[in-house]
């Protein structure tokens, strides 16, 4: 890999972080509401509590002080407290990622695979039942809004069938096996919706590039020299079809510190997506700003590594 193109990678992952912290800042102090006068109203607040609360959280001061500020605590690691539990944000995050990693990552996992497979079938064997009805089920579920799907999943598996719990991480038991059992019984519903929601664009953008080297003349050539068909596919076809589901994988991974808003709402699984909800509704700006330069950070990261790799396995595009 050549120096000046992994430095101009990381240049641009530095312009766009720059960017991120100027959105984060500015763009909650635009949202409609006050969330000191929210915070009044539901604790009752006399009015010179209300400027106390107001100069705590630094929203007395001129906003070009307060971006100031703002910066400092960013890159000193330090976020500042909930404007409504009082605690470190930090710590309000930290009890939200596990799960958030735990459902979006198994989601995201099994969406993969799923959708590699079925692709690579589909797509090698174009026009046979399977690539007709796999290319069908994955375009519905694609275009199947994720909140919509996991509602129905609930009705028909919580609340028909009765089958696995209508929502939470879990129903208290607190020993070892026991807890892990009954974490993964809460799992199901949640992380079945997430792959369901998400094997689409695996399967669609495996399968298009798997159609598009299969007439390549090396295909044509391994297939000359009495390779079977196993062997072609799995030799030749597929690592090179793979490069633009490989850069899609990396970035999908770099949203899983993201949350699933909706799925994690649907189904109340307390991870930072249900938490990035509950902040907007109470106008949490402490909590949002982190919560968002979280997930721009693990964007960004997965981003710049998706293209460091893609150019040491195709190093063509460092020409480009």
């Amino acid at each position: 890999m050549k120096a000046g193109y992994l430095a101009r990678k990381v240049a641009w992952a530095f312009v766009t972080l720059l960017f991120v912290l100027f959105v984060n800042f500015f763009l909650f102090r635009v949202m409609p509401g006050d969330p000191v006068a929210l915070l009044a109203r539901s604790q009752r607040l006399t009015p010179e509590a209300i400027e106390q609360q107001r100069a705590l959280f630094g929203l007395d001061q001129p906003l070009l002080q307060q971006f100031g500020t703002y910066l400092h605590q960013t890159f000193s690691l330090q976020f500042g407290s909930s404007l409504l539990s009082g605690q470190p944000v930090t710590e309000v995050i930290g009890s939200r990622v596990w799960p958030t990693v735990l459902l979006v990552g198994v989601g995201t996992t099994l969406a993969i695979v799923l959708g590699l497979l079925a692709g690579i079938r589909g797509g090698w064997t174009r026009g046979s039942g399977f690539d007709r009805g796999s290319l069908y089920g994955s375009l519905v579920l694609y275009a199947t809004p994720e909140g919509w799907l996991g509602m129905l999943l609930l009705i028909v598996f919580a609340g028909t069938l009765g089958w696995f719990p209508s929502g939470g991480y879990s129903s208290g038991a607190s020993s070892g096996i026991e807890h892990v059992t009954d974490v993964a019984n809460h799992l199901v519903l949640p992380a079945l919706t997430l792959t369901l929601g998400y094997i689409g664009q695996y399967m669609i953008v495996m399968r298009s590039s798997l159609l598009d080297v299969k007439d390549e003349d090396y295909i044509a050539t391994a297939r000359a020299k009495g390779l079977t068909d196993p062997l072609v596919r799995r030799r030749h076809a597929v690592p090179n079809a793979f490069l633009p589901s490989f850069t899609l994988i990396v970035l999908s991974f770099g949203f899983v510190l993201g949350g699933a808003i909706v799925v994690e709402t649907v189904y109340s699984w307390p991870g930072l997506g249900l938490l990035t909800y509950q902040a907007i509704q109470d106008q949490d700006f402490p909590v949002l700003q982190a919560v968002f330069l979280l997930t721009s950070l693990a964007v960004i990261v997965a981003n710049l590594v998706a293209d460091v790799t893609y150019s040491m396995l195709d190093p063509r595009i460092e020409e480009a």
